[in-house]
This record gives structure tokens, sequence and C-alpha cells, in this order.
């Protein structure tokens, strides 16, 4: 019952101020497990005026998506990833997840400023307005992807070529024997986190550009590709 979630969890159902009115935000959840977790996280980023995609583990229990998928159904502006993965951590597909999501808010019809990747286990110390003051005072224009260039000790994750392997209900990847190509436009791989806030031109360059598909590509078989794929085209000239 819809409304019984919305009154007993007390989601917010207006904008807060009109500066957060005028400024959505889109979220990009990737869940696994731990639905009483999940909502708590909702309920504390939920604002009327951003858009939130959910992707949901493909190999997550039936009843826990059938659950997702019921209090997604409260929302006009919260959806499932219309494509989904099975995710494996530090695999490609954990970096799919989140272009997949990309993908469908893009073509949503709010016009969303920022979008910023969580995962389940995530909980906000800031409010919707201080998230957004904060984009306004420093980064206005800018992404936030910070990194640094591939360390040595990180060398080994593009170096050769890994596989992702899901097997009696255990996923993992592992490397192969096999030595991959340079990067393609001899482009400098950068290392940094998985976790950003993209302004809403970044996502359309990543998924329209040439040189961010052709890395994609090359990054498939890479060890935890979403680590290095984000910065890296944060640093290319202009």
């Amino acid at each position: 019952n819809c409304s019984v979630v919305l009154k007993t969890l007390h989601f917010i159902t207006r904008p807060l101020s009109d500066e957060e009115g005028n400024f959505s935000l889109a979220y990009i959840i990737t869940i696994h497990k731990e639905l009483e977790m999940f909502v708590k996280l909702l309920r504390a980023i939920y604002m009327p005026q951003n858009i939130y995609c959910i992707h949901v583990d493909e190999k997550s229990p039936k009843d826990y998506k059938a659950a997702v998928q019921n209090i997604v159904n409260c929302f006009e502006n919260i959806f499932i990833s219309s494509k989904r993965e099975n995710v494996v951590y530090a695999g490609f597909s954990r970096l799919q997840a989140d272009i997949n999501c990309m993908r469908d808010l893009i073509h949503s019809k709010i016009q969303w400023n920022y979008v910023i990747n969580l995962c389940g286990q995530d909980y906000p110390i800031k409010t919707n307005k201080d998230i957004i003051q904060y984009i306004k005072s420093k980064w206005n224009g800018k992404n936030m992807t910070p990194g640094v260039v591939q360390p040595l000790h990180m060398k080994h994750r593009t170096r050769v070529s890994y596989r992702e392997c899901v097997r009696s209900g255990v996923s993992y990847v592992y490397p192969t024997k096999n030595m991959k190509a340079k990067p393609p436009y001899n482009l400098t791989i950068y290392f940094g986190s998985a976790y950003y806030i993209l302004t809403r031109e970044f996502v359309e360059f990543t998924l329209t550009d040439a040189r961010a598909k052709d890395l994609l590509e090359w990054s498939r078989d890479t060890y935890s590709p979403d680590e290095h794929y984000w910065v890296t085209l944060n640093r290319l000239t202009g």
C-alpha cells in the first residue's frame, strides 16, 4: 500500500526550498541485498524533484527483486534500470550497471543537473540542500572524480586480461596470462574512486564520444575498471 509506505516511512513529498526545487539531482543506486538498508538510504536521499535509477543485481533472489519493485512502483521519479547485470565485484559488470542507468537517466523527462552513484551500503551525512550548495560553491560545471596517474602497484589491473566468473553462487574476477594492448588513443590511465558526482554534459559525453566508447571497450577485461574509467575520461583535455 503506497500511501502507507509514504506515511509510515515519512518520505518527503515536496521540495524543502526553492533552491532545491530548481536543482535536480540524479542518483544511481546499485543494490543486491539488505532491503531494509536500501529503504533507509532511499528515504534519506529522496526528494520529489530528483530522479533515481535503481540497479538490482540480476542474480539477487526473486523475492528481493519483487520487494524492490513494489517500493519503486510507489514513486514516479524512481525506476529500476531497463537492463540489469549479473554484477561481479571488481568486474566490468559493476561499471556496466552504472552505464545502463546513465542511458536511462539521459532519456528521462526530469532535467537533472548532476548524477551521484551509490551502493546499497551507503548512507548520507549531508542533506540534499547541503549537497547542492557544495556543488554550486566549488564544483559548478565540474565533475567530482578525484584520482592520480595510475600508481605502479596498480599497473597489473590494466596490463593483463581479467575474466569474470559466476559459479555455484560465488562470483569473482581472475587474471589470465594474456597481456593487454595499450590504451586507445595512447591515453594516460588515471586511478581513483569508483564513486563520483558528474555533470549531465559529461554523462552525455561518455555515452557518445568515440574515445569514451573505445576506452570502455578496452576496459572490458580490466580489474575494477570503474576505478579508472571516469577519472581517466575526466582528465581529457577540454
